[in-house]
């Protein structure tokens, strides 16, 4: 017997948990060759590096900052939660880890975002 896509299962908070860790990984890692650029801009001395941060004091970038610190913090979370569920022996608080997970990102986030406007 064939089993299909079952649609309760995606319902399930710890779905989207699971989701937001593989999706938050694949941005962190997409986000890294952008990142060893950035850096690499010092080694071609002082003046490309201030060209570079000119650019990055735009909005826009510090929008990105925050949702890099957002995404951050999910993984991280996300990673923590997994240890526990799967190390712990409290296996009936998976909706409290994926709770305590997305409430500390956006802890993280707000706390960011409020550094910027200070």
């Amino acid at each position: 017997m064939k089993r299909g896509n079952d649609q309760r299962a995606r319902s399930h908070p710890a779905y989207w948990a699971f989701l937001m860790h593989r999706l938050s990984g694949l941005a962190l890692a997409l986000f890294l060759p952008l990142h060893f650029w950035a850096l690499g801009q010092a080694l071609h001395g002082a003046a490309a590096l201030d060209g570079f941060l000119r650019l990055a004091d735009h909005p826009l970038f510090k929008a990105a900052e925050w949702g890099l610190v957002v995404l951050l913090a999910l993984h991280m979370m996300g990673g923590v939660r997994l240890l526990l569920i799967e190390f712990g022996s409290a296996s009936g608080l998976r909706k409290n880890w994926i709770a305590a997970a997305v409430g500390f990102a956006a802890a993280a986030g707000m706390a960011f975002a409020l550094s910027l406007f200070a």
